[in-house]
């Protein structure tokens, strides 16, 4: 479980941590990384940061922002098997506070007021909060994306044979032509960091995630592919593999970014 630092001699009662590099980020936040880094004030850096979230002694929400990646991703690996980290980036590694949180949390430190923003500084800026993920748009849209990936059996098994399946040449399925049609540019030139990531995956796959303007698809090298489209709320379309998606999904894992 999150345990207890201190940064800048204020005590911080953390919640959670999350990574921040090129290949791992959240993906409510944005359809790349340089997208997440200038929501939050910062600069796209190569090597990334950790993000720290907590409340102070008051119940105010600060998300601390460090540079020493390896020891939240230390910290996130030991909270997942269930065991306490004592969370404390060494104060060099700290690039700043900021107010607020970007993620929706559902859990509170106890023994202090209940989360809310701290009280406005002058110059300070304006508190982070979530996306709005109520309503369909980008934000729903990435973290459909994210449930497909982390549940792939579930939806791959809804798909039977070859029924349902959207193909490139179909011209019924105009949205999902025009997906293809820019990952394929992203082969020819490279989008920013992030567009494209790649994961384990059973066997020797690898699940792909690819946004873009508008969409997102998850796909695995050896199978088929989703798709995800703003203007088609709730819609998830199944691509067949066919001619074309194989070859695709090769060249954009050669090309994506996968964590260290």
């Amino acid at each position: 479980m999150p345990t207890t630092e201190s940064a800048d001699d204020d005590q911080l009662f953390v919640l959670t941590a999350v990574l921040l590099t090129p290949a791992q980020f959240p993906s409510v936040l944005g359809d790349d990384y340089p997208e997440v880094c200038a929501g939050l004030g910062l600069e796209p850096y190569a090597e990334g940061y950790g993000l720290v979230l907590g409340q102070d002694g008051d119940g105010a929400r600060w998300t601390v922002v460090t540079e020493d990646v390896s020891l939240v991703a230390c910290a996130i690996a030991a909270w997942d098997c269930g065991m306490e980290y004592d969370l404390s980036p060494g104060e060099h590694s700290i690039v700043g506070a900021l107010p607020g949180w970007p993620l929706a949390l559902a859990v509170a430190a106890p023994g202090v007021p209940q989360p809310h923003d701290p009280e406005p500084q002058e110059g300070d800026p304006a508190p982070l909060a979530p996306p709005d993920a109520e309503a369909w748009g980008p934000a729903q849209r990435r973290l459909g994306a994210d449930e497909i990936a982390m549940q792939w059996a579930a939806w791959r098994e809804q798909v039977d044979g070859d029924d349902g399946f959207a193909e490139p040449g179909d011209e019924t399925h105009q949205g999902v032509r025009r997906v293809l049609a820019q990952a394929r540019g992203y082969v020819a030139e490279p989008p920013p960091p992030g567009r494209v990531r790649s994961s384990f995956a059973a066997g020797e796959a690898r699940t792909l995630r690819v946004d873009g303007p508008g969409w997102s698809m998850v796909a695995r090298t050896d199978d088929i592919a989703f798709v995800l489209l703003d203007e088609e709320p709730g819609e998830v379309h199944p691509v067949g593999r066919g001619p074309e998606l194989p070859g695709l999904l090769s060249s954009l894992d050669e090309l994506a970014v996968r964590p260290v």
